[in-house]
């Protein structure tokens, strides 16, 4: 079977009107196919030479030339492209309704590149509550490039005001926000943005392109940590940008090649076979994490829960309009009564759950922010944007919700009857059942 690409239409590039305003491209045509065909099947070509029904891996650094200038195919150097990194590019486009994709070497080497791709003294708006990599690069790396940054814990409310005319360039949306899941109405930010001719990019990372495509709501880019949903094995670093204009493409893949943070063969095509079953794994994980949810919510040992797929959520009517079918996904996070130890404790008495970074796995894993994905936030900043010493982060993946429920809750009774219990009498620290043994 074979999916059509996206047909291009003329003149699709963002364009600043005379008043400053921009108009973004509309988005790619609806799709002939609903997800999980596309996702099989999109960017998966039949080899030609020996009717291969999966592509073959592409390692040749160099392709050869009939005559000078003149390449055999379509193909010279693989840092400039190559048949895996296309094939899994024409997948993501499709996907995320995009006409575009690029690949990179990680999601931190996506953002990079889309930075890199602004003037010196140009202004970024970004919500507060960021990946920890990404407010690295914000604040160390883009700073020293000139480009300047400015957190909001409320996007929404405040991005009239922190609009700078001349100089805001770009407004960074993570919808959900790491690791506290908050949600940010798109089409609201992308309305008054480009008002003012100021691009939006969404990291659609935590919820992938099954239960959120960011285009569809005004959005101009959608980036993705391949290395979690999209991949989905934890075994690949990769990262992906989509997006519909013509000046985009042509920018972002000359920094693409000039920069060279660019996938190997072999990651493309990993990452392209992850990708045949997001749709699936996306929708376990999802109803996973509303199953463990409810059941942290119902404990008396939870300050509270921060999941977009429940009523309680602050933004569940956000959810309700952006995701497919009001889906939460597979993350989510709480503050646990006792504070920092308790957390801590609770981590290392899961059975199920893999005391770890990273998420989007088939695995479920489970973590401290302010120790670890987000340690190298300043305590103040990271508590103003509500990632405070409790908090614990969970990444649901495809095990049985039933299990996955029995873990946490035997977790939280260990993190905080235990210790109750035992009136401080000592005992070494317990992983997954066994002693630590330090």
């Amino acid at each position: 079977m074979t999916i059509s690409p996206l047909p291009l239409r003329p003149h699709e590039r963002i364009l600043t009107k005379a008043n400053g305003s921009i108009d973004t491209p509309p988005r790619a045509p609806t799709p002939v196919h609903n997800f999980g065909t596309l996702a099989v099947h999109a960017g998966a070509h039949l080899d030609p030479s020996t009717g291969a029904v999966i592509s073959p891996i592409s390692l040749s650094t160099t392709y050869a030339q009939t005559a000078v200038g003149k390449p055999v195919g379509a193909y010279e150097y693989s840092r400039s492209s190559n048949p895996n990194r296309d094939n899994f590019e024409e997948a993501i486009a499709a996907l995320e309704h995009a006409r575009y994709a690029l690949a990179f070497s990680s999601g931190s080497a996506t953002t990079a590149t889309i930075l890199q791709s602004l003037a010196a003294g140009s202004h970024v708006v970004s919500v507060s509550d960021v990946y920890g990599g990404t407010h690295r690069y914000f604040t160390k790396v883009a700073a020293a490039h000139g480009v300047e940054v400015t957190f909001s814990p409320s996007l929404e409310v405040d991005i009239a005001q922190l609009i700078r005319p001349k100089e805001t360039k770009l407004i960074w949306i993570e919808s959900p926000s790491n690791p506290t899941l908050r949600l940010v109405d798109i089409r609201n930010v992308a309305s008054v943005a480009h008002k003012h001719g100021i691009m939006v990019v969404v990291d659609n990372t935590f919820l992938s392109p099954y239960v959120q495509n960011p285009l569809d709501h005004g959005a101009d880019i959608v980036v993705h940590s391949v290395t979690k949903y999209i991949n989905g094995h934890s075994d690949v670093v990769m990262g992906v940008a989509a997006f519909n204009s013509d000046d985009l493409k042509e920018r972002l893949t000359f920094l693409q090649n000039a920069i060279g943070a660019v996938p190997s063969a072999f990651d493309c095509w990993l990452a392209h076979r992850g990708l045949k079953t997001l749709h699936l794994r996306a929708k376990e994980a999802s109803h996973n994490a509303t199953s463990v949810a409810m059941a942290l919510e119902a404990s008396p040992h939870v300050i509270s829960v921060n999941y977009p797929g429940i009523k309680s959520h602050p933004h569940r009517h956000i959810a309700i309009k952006q995701h497919r079918d009001g889906m939460g996904g597979g993350m989510l996070s709480f503050r646990i009564k006792g504070g920092h130890a308790a957390a801590e404790r609770f981590c290392q008495n899961t059975s199920i759950f893999v005391l770890a970074e990273s998420l989007g796995g088939v695995e479920s894993l489970v973590e401290v922010p302010s120790s670890m994905t987000h340690a190298g936030i300043p305590q103040a900043q990271r508590e103003a944007a509500g990632v405070f010493e409790d908090l614990v982060r969970i990444s649901c993946g495809i095990e049985d919700a039933e299990d996955l429920k029995r873990d946490v809750l035997q977790a939280l009774e260990k993190a905080i009857v235990a210790p109750k219990i035992t009136n401080g009498m000592p005992g070494g620290r317990v992983t997954n059942g066994l002693p630590n043994g330090d």
